[in-house]
C-alpha cells in the first residue's frame, strides 16, 4: 500500500513538523517518519495494546522505508508476544509479585510482602530502577540503609534491625526471582550476590554482670570511663543517650534526667544513688556542657569507648561477651529482679513493655517463683 513516506522522494517533499507522518503496518501498528528542519528525519514505531494504550519506540535513522518498517514490525511482534513495551521497574515487579501471591490464595504472605514493599521499596530510588538495570550495589545500599547503627542504637537494636533487613531482602529477592522465571529479565546478576547479614536470627544472650564483676570492671576502668560505666549501671540508659546528656539535663530538685535518644526525649526518675552521682558529675559545669566527658573534655562516642572498654573488660578478667550494652542489660535485669513493674521499667528504659516481657520475662517468672516459695501452702 502506497503512502507518503515510503520513498525518499516523497519524504523530501514533506514539511518539517514534530508530529510524525504515519504509515499503517497492520491493525493497531504503524511506522512513522518525523521530518526535521535540516531536511533529515527519524523513524518511530507505534503500537496499541489490548487496553487501547498507545506505545511508542524510537527506531533511529534509516535510508529506506522497508528497513524502518522491518524494525517496527520486529518491535510490534515482541509486544504481541507479551514482552513489555516500556521499562519494567523494580516497583512493577514487586506489585506483580503481590498480585500473583493473592491469585495463588497466599493472602497472608501477600499482605506481609505488600507491607514491606510499601514501607521500604516503593518510596526509594530503587523502586524506579528498570529491573534490567538493577545492580547488586544498589540492592546492597538499600539493605545497609535499613540498619540502625548510630550512637543511640544499642547492639540489640542493631541485631534486630539486621534480622528484619534479612527478611526484607528475602521478600524482595522472591519478587525479583519471579520476574526472572517469567523472562522479564534475562539474569539475576543484579541481586543474586547480595548476601543477608550472618548470625542475627536469634537474640544475643547478653552478659549479666554480678555485683563482684561490676566492681572489678569499675576498678579496671580509667577514671573518665569509670564515670560513664557507673552512670550506665545506675540508669540503664543507652550508651548513646548518656553520651548526649548535658549537665542541664539533670534536675536535682525532681531527681530526674532528661535523656535524648532513638525514642526521642524522655524524662525519667532516678535513684537516690544516681542523684548523688550526677550532683557530683555535674558540679561547676555549664548547662550545655557534656555531663560525662572523656579525659580530653570531649563527648563520648562509640569510637572513643570501644577499645578502652574492651581493655577494661580484659583487665577485669570478664568474658569477651561483655560489651557496653551489657551495662544496660544488667541494670534492666536488676530492676525486674527487684520486682519493678514492666510498664515502669519500659518507661525508664525508653522501650516497649513487649520488649521487656520478651527479653526479661523469665526474670519476672523467677521473682514470682521466689515469692511463692515463701508462701506456706501445706
Amino acid at each position: 500500500m502506497s503512502n507518503e513516506i515510503d520513498s525518499k522522494t516523497k519524504r523530501d517533499k514533506l514539511a518539517p513538523r514534530r508530529e510524525p507522518y504515519w504509515a499503517p503496518l497492520q491493525k493497531g501498528a504503524a511506522v512513522g517518519f518525523r521530518k526535521l528542519e535540516n531536511g533529515t528525519g527519524t523513524w518511530i514505531a507505534r503500537w496499541r495494546d489490548d487496553e487501547g494504550k498507545q506505545k511508542y519506540r524510537a527506531l533511529g535513522e534509516f535510508d529506506k522505508f522497508d528497513d524502518a518498517a522491518k524494525a517496527a514490525r520486529a518491535w510490534v511482534e515482541s509486544c504481541e508476544q507479551g514482552a513489555k513495551t516500556g521499562v519494567t521497574t523494580v516497583k512493577e515487579v514487586c506489585e506483580d509479585y503481590v498480585k500473583a501471591l493473592r491469585a495463588e490464595g497466599r493472602h497472608a504472605t501477600a499482605k506481609d510482602a505488600e507491607g514491606r514493599f510499601t514501607r521500604l521499596v516503593y518510596g526509594e530510588p530503587l523502586a524506579r530502577l528498570p529491573i534490567d538495570k538493577l545492580r547488586a550495589t544498589s540492592v546492597s545500599k538499600w539493605l545497609n540503609e535499613q540498619i540502625e547503627d548510630d550512637e543511640e542504637a544499642d547492639e540489640e537494636d542493631v541485631r534486630r534491625s539486621k534480622d528484619s533487613a534479612n527478611r526484607n531482602l528475602a521478600t524482595l529477592k522472591a519478587a525479583l526471582n519471579r520476574a526472572l522465571q517469567h523472562r522479564i529479565v534475562a539474569t539475576d546478576a543484579g541481586w543474586a550476590t547480595v548476601q543477608k547479614f550472618p548470625k542475627v536470627g536469634a537474640r544475643r544472650k547478653d552478659a549479666f554482670l554480678s555485683m563482684e564483676q561490676r566492681k572489678a570492671l569499675l576498678a579496671a576502668c580509667p577514671e573518665d570511663l569509670a564515670l560513664f560505666v557507673k552512670a550506665a549501671l545506675l540508669t540503664g540508659a543507652r550508651p548513646g543517650e548518656l553520651a548526649t546528656l548535658n549537665a542541664g539535663d539533670f534536675d536535682k530538685q525532681l531527681g530526674a534526667l532528661t535523656l535524648t535518644g532513638k525514642t526521642g526525649r524522655r524524662t525519667v526518675a532516678i535513684s537516690s544513688a544516681a542523684v548523688a552521682f550526677f550532683i557530683e558529675a555535674g558540679k561547676d559545669k555549664l548547662p550545655a556542657a557534656p555531663m560525662l566527658a572523656t579525659a580530653y573534655g570531649q563527648r563520648w562516642n562509640k569510637d572513643s569507648w570501644k577499645k578502652v572498654f574492651k581493655d577494661a573488660v580484659a583487665a577485669a578478667k570478664l568474658p569477651d561477651a561483655v560489651v557496653m550494652y551489657a551495662l544496660r542489660h544488667t541494670a534492666i535485669s536488676e530492676m525486674i529482679l527487684a520486682g519493678m513493674d514492666s510498664f515502669i521499667v519500659a518507661k525508664l528504659a525508653g522501650t516497649s513493655v513487649a520488649m521487656i516481657e520478651s527479653n526479661y520475662g523469665h526474670l519476672r517468672h523467677d521473682v514470682v517463683t521466689a515469692k511463692l516459695d515463701r508462701v506456706a501452702m501445706l
